[in-house]
């Protein structure tokens, strides 16, 4: 069964640093994996993503100050997040995401699983 448990989410000033972790189960080396968040009211947003190539992708609204690392070889993912501001405050989740690639098998299943957040607030 695989469970995605994320941590280091806590209360920052604004231009504060917080570095959050997500500790994975059950996935392997192929999958894909993601930081998502989530604000009062509003819709859940990407903020990065590192593929199984190892290949990093940011939101626009990060503009240089986050860092994605880790991913389903590592069996845990990571994001030093730096300048915070207080429109960052969300909660923050783990994402994982695998397609199936059997060759014989016309539709192969994909997997995507989600951690329960964790919760980010900057404020002075």
């Amino acid at each position: 069964q695989v469970q995605l448990v994320e941590s280091g989410g806590g209360l920052v000033q604004p231009g504060g640093s917080l570095n959050l972790s997500c500790v994975a189960t059950g996935i392997h080396y192929r999958y894909n994996m993601a930081w998502y968040r989530q604000a009062p009211g509003e819709s859940r947003e990407e903020v990065a993503s590192i593929t199984a190539d190892g290949d990093t992708y940011y939101a626009a609204f990060v503009e240089g100050r986050f860092t994605i690392s880790g991913g389903g070889a590592e069996n845990a993912l990571y994001l030093r997040m730096n300048n915070l501001q207080p429109e960052d405050t969300a909660v923050y989740y783990c994402h994982a995401y695998y397609q199936s690639r059997i060759p014989w098998v016309a539709d192969n299943p994909r997997y995507e699983y989600w951690g329960q957040g964790t919760q980010v607030t900057v404020s002075a």
